[in-house]
């Protein structure tokens, strides 16, 4: 027969493992299947159309290039999201079912328009 000894050491190791695995465990539910990078420039969101496959999580990364604060904004998608000028702002978009789902800039919606198709 064997006897094994747990030293403090080992299991507060083993803890903060845990600790750590747990703590990024949500992270990983933001993960996205894809990529996709749309960029402000002139008022304008380029390109203007985003084909993505349907049923599939993505991360989209909006740049402003431009000086002025742009908001991402689109009903359709349940998503708005305020990008200063000259940054960077990631959404996490879908699954999404078959469709199209535009989008606008709601500081310059006569200009600032777009539309990510599933399919």
């Amino acid at each position: 027969m064997r006897t094994i000894i747990i030293r403090k050491n080992h299991l507060d190791i083993a803890m903060k493992r845990l600790l750590c695995i747990t703590l990024l465990l949500p992270l990983a539910a933001h993960a996205a299947d894809a990529d996709y990078k749309l960029v402000i420039g002139d008022h304008r969101f380029q390109p203007a159309e985003i084909t993505i496959p349907s049923g599939t999580k993505i991360k989209l990364t909006v740049e402003n290039q431009d000086a002025t604060p742009e908001e991402f904004d689109s009903h359709s998608l349940n998503r708005e999201k305020a990008i200063a000028g000259h940054s960077t702002a990631t959404i996490f978009i879908g699954p999404l079912a078959p469709g199209r789902y535009p989008f606008t800039g709601e500081f310059h919606s006569d200009t600032a328009q777009g539309v990510i198709i599933a399919q």
